[in-house]
């Protein structure tokens, strides 16, 4: 992964309006280096989102979370596959057939387009919910690994089991809550340090910064944690790291 520690944050643009969003990423791009795009602004706005983040210096995360039969998944992951984004999700819990359907749709969309094919990344187990039970997470990583996905997405929590089951793979966290701050609808919620601790690749933030009273003195903050957290994992790696 990028050194540079902005490359490792993720800026949650849950927004249902693409002008609002790129008001946001332009006042936050000094902190952060990749932009998500998840249902709410791709059903406003569309693949635009992909192409005008891009423009704004961002790699660009396209969180869909596909599911659903392996045809209409492969259809569906051609035509994102070339939109150019970094990332894009698809559901474990979809099976083997639909997450090689994902990830050769994908491939094949981004070929076609002439762009790189975005890292893929499974879906384990939704931070919102309560529990991940070891064994259905470890066989969702395991199904990830095996089918061609690139990363997964789980909790911080989630990722002694992940990492021990496929280190290989690209780890994203979401649910990141600044110290004391409210955790809202992430059952699962940790702050920046730990989730870097354990292992964490990529840290999606949303509402901790964009929902702040100042935003940049927040993603400030965030920022630094990170960069001490980093510099400290690098001083003490956790298992199975690489």
């Amino acid at each position: 992964m990028n050194e540079d520690p902005r490359q490792h944050l993720v800026l949650a643009l849950d927004v249902d309006d693409l002008v609002v969003a790129l008001r946001l990423a332009r006042r936050l791009r000094p902190f952060f280096g990749v932009a998500k795009v998840g249902l709410e602004l791709f059903g406003a706005a569309g693949p635009e989102t992909v192409s005008a983040l891009t423009v704004e210096g961002y790699r660009v995360f396209c969180d869909l979370k596909l599911h659903d039969i392996p045809t209409t998944v492969r259809r569906a992951a051609n035509v994102i596959g070339g939109l150019g984004a970094a990332f894009t999700t698809v559901h474990t819990q979809g099976g083997a057939d639909m997450l090689r359907a994902a990830v050769e749709g994908m491939a094949a969309g981004a070929a076609a387009a002439g762009v790189p094919s975005p890292c893929v990344l499974g879906v384990t187990v939704l931070t919102s919910a309560a529990e991940a039970p070891s064994d259905e997470l470890a066989a969702r990583t395991a199904l990830a690994a095996e089918t061609g996905c690139g990363g997964v997405v789980c909790a911080a929590a989630d990722l002694p089991v992940v990492r021990r089951v496929a280190p290989r793979l690209v780890t994203v966290v979401p649910g990141i809550r600044l110290p004391g701050g409210p955790t809202q609808d992430q059952a699962r919620a940790a702050t920046p340090a730990a989730a870097v601790a354990a292992g964490a690749e990529l840290l999606v933030v949303g509402r901790a910064v964009t929902g702040a009273a100042d935003p940049e003195r927040a993603a400030g903050e965030l920022l630094e944690e990170v960069v001490r957290a980093r510099r400290e994992r690098a001083a003490d790696p956790p298992r199975g790291g690489r």
